[in-house]
C-alpha cells in the first residue's frame, strides 16, 4: 500500500467501513481497517438476525471497500493487546475509534443473575455465531420466556424464539443453533416494556413480521394499549407510531388463531425482581401508569409471569478502550462533530465514529452520515496548517 496520509480505522462494522469508504475516494489516503474478532462486518455479521437475509445482503457492499487497493483489513489484533492507543497515534496521520456498544445494560434488580438470565446481546451473539459464544450457552428447555424490551432488539429474539424449524432451516445458523432452536419447548414468550405503546422503539416493519410466523399468534391485552396527552399526540404527528398502534389494536381486537406459540406484547409493566432459588422460575413487574407527558409512575400493583428463561434488551454502551478518553456516564468517547476531546480539546489526529460516537441509536443506514462528518473533520483537519499532513489537491474528475 503506498498513500500521502495513513488512516487506521478501528473496528470494522458498518460505521467503520462507511468511514472507510469516503476515505479511500481520496488518491492520497491509505486506510488499515483493525479488529479484535478475525471476520469483518462487525454487528452486520453478528448482530443482523440471521433471518433478515436482505439486511445481511449489505456484506457484499462493504466487502468491496475492503478489496480496494489502498485498503487493507488487520484481522486479531486488538487494541491494548496486540497495539497501544499511543503506538497507533504515532504511525497513522489519523486514527478513527469505530467500536461500537457491544455491552448490554442491566436491569439491577434482584434475582438478575440467576441461571437462566441472560442479555439479549448474549443469545444474538449465540445464534448468530459470533467467535465468543458458547456453543452451548442456551438449551431452550424453559417453556416461558421473557424479553424485557421493545426496541428492534427485542423483537428479533422473540420472533427467532418463536419460528419454526422450517423458517430457520434458510438461514445461515450455525447447525448447534438450529438444533437447539428446533428443539425448543417454549410455548410462550412475553416481550414487556415499561412505558405505553406509543412510546415503544421498535419498527413498524420489525413489528409486522410477530404476525406473519406459520406457527405463532400475537397476543394484546387492549387496557394496556391506553394512550395519554403525550401518547395522542405522537399518534397524530409520529407516521410509525401511528402505524405501530393499528397493528397493535388490529391484534387486541382479533380472535386466538389456536397456534402453538404466543407473543404476548406487554405494556405499562417493570421488571422490579427475578424470582427463583436455583434457577430463573418467574419475574415479578410492576404495573405502570402513564404521567400525561410520556413518562409513567409505579402504581404498586404487581403481575407476576412464569418465566425459565430472561432476557434483557434495555439499551447498550460502549467499552472504555485502554489510552482513549471515554464518558462513563454515557458510555461513548467524548467527541466534537467526530474529533475525540481530551481535556475539553480536540485531540490531533484522533476521531470517532458510529455508536461509540453517539450512543446506540438509528439503522444501520444512520452510520454513513454520521461516518460522513467524522470524514470530513478528518480532511479539515488534515488540510490545515495544525493538520499532522498537509492533504494534497484531489485531482479533477477523482471520486
Amino acid at each position: 500500500m503506498s498513500g500521502a496520509v495513513r488512516v487506521a480505522v478501528i473496528g470494522s462494522g458498518p460505521s467503520g467501513l462507511y468511514a472507510t469508504d469516503e476515505l479511500s475516494k481520496h488518491d492520497a489516503v491509505s486506510v488499515d481497517v483493525v479488529d479484535r474478532l478475525p471476520c469483518p462486518y462487525g454487528l452486520l455479521r453478528y448482530g443482523v438476525a440471521p433471518d433478515h437475509l436482505k439486511m445481511k445482503s449489505l456484506e457484499t457492499t462493504l466487502r468491496k471497500i475492503l478489496e480496494r487497493p489502498r485498503v487493507r483489513f488487520l484481522g486479531g489484533v486488538e487494541l491494548g493487546a496486540s497495539l497501544s492507543a499511543d503506538e497507533l497515534r504515532d504511525y497513522y496521520d489519523a486514527v478513527v475509534y469505530a467500536t461500537g456498544s457491544p455491552v448490554d445494560r442491566r436491569l439491577s434488580i434482584p434475582g438478575e443473575d440467576l441461571p437462566g438470565s441472560f442479555s439479549a446481546t448474549e443469545f444474538v451473539a449465540w445464534y448468530c455465531g459470533h467467535p465468543d459464544a458458547e456453543v452451548d450457552a442456551f438449551t431452550l428447555d424453559a417453556r416461558s420466556a421473557v424479553v424485557v424490551g421493545v426496541g428492534n432488539v427485542a423483537v428479533d429474539v422473540a420472533r427467532i424464539l418463536a419460528k419454526t424449524p422450517q423458517e430457520l432451516s434458510v438461514t445461515d445458523m450455525p447447525d448447534h443453533v438450529l438444533k437447539v432452536l428446533g428443539a425448543s419447548a417454549i410455548s410462550d414468550i412475553h416481550i414487556v416494556g415499561r412505558r405505553g405503546p406509543a412510546q415503544a422503539k421498535f419498527t413498524t416493519k420489525e413489528l409486522r413480521e410477530l404476525g406473519e410466523l406459520a406457527d405463532a399468534e400475537v397476543v394484546v391485552d387492549p387496557a394496556e394499549l391506553v394512550l395519554d396527552e403525550a401518547g395522542r399526540e405522537l399518534v397524530e404527528t409520529d407516521k410509525a407510531v401511528r402505524r405501530n398502534l393499528e397493528t397493535l389494536q388490529e391484534w387486541a381486537t382479533r380472535s386466538r388463531l389456536g397456534r402453538s406459540r404466543r407473543i404476548h406484547l406487554r405494556f405499562l409493566l417493570a421488571p422490579v425482581a427475578v424470582l427463583g432459588t436455583a434457577a430463573v422460575e418467574a419475574v415479578r413487574c410492576e404495573r405502570n401508569e402513564l404521567d400525561g407527558s410520556g413518562g409513567v409512575a409505579g402504581t404498586g400493583e404487581t403481575v407476576t409471569l412464569a418465566a425459565q428463561l430472561l432476557l434483557r434488551s434495555v439499551g447498550y454502551r460502549g467499552l472504555p478502550l485502554p489510552g482513549v478518553p471515554f464518558d462513563e456516564r454515557s458510555g461513548v468517547i467524548p467527541h466534537v462533530a467526530g474529533r475525540v476531546q481530551r481535556d475539553g480539546c480536540a485531540a490531533a489526529g484522533e476521531y470517532v465514529v458510529g455508536w461509540i460516537k453517539r450512543g446506540p441509536s438509528g439503522v444501520i443506514g444512520t452510520n454513513k452520515k454520521d461516518a460522513q462528518e467524522t470524514v470530513d473533520a478528518i480532511f479539515a483537519d488534515l488540510a490545515s496548517s495544525n493538520g499532522a499532513r498537509h492533504l494534497p489537491e484531489q485531482p479533477d474528475g477523482a471520486a
